[in-house]
């Protein structure tokens, strides 16, 4: 259970630093639930994704 909370912790500390450098280039990913279980559990390779699915589709 600690493992998770951690890895949530990490999760959304990813994501709030990626969102501080991608505002400059307006490619923001929000926070939601679904962002933050995406990038606990898939990690770089999932936030990676994210990133190429705002690109594409949006």
């Amino acid at each position: 259970m600690i493992k998770i909370i951690k890895r949530l912790f990490i999760s959304c500390f990813i994501l709030f630093g990626y969102n501080l450098i991608a505002v400059n280039f307006n490619m923001i990913i929000p926070f939601n639930l679904f962002s933050i279980l995406f990038i606990c559990f898939f990690g770089a390779p999932g936030l990676f994704a994210l990133i190429l699915f705002k690109t594409i589709f949006l």
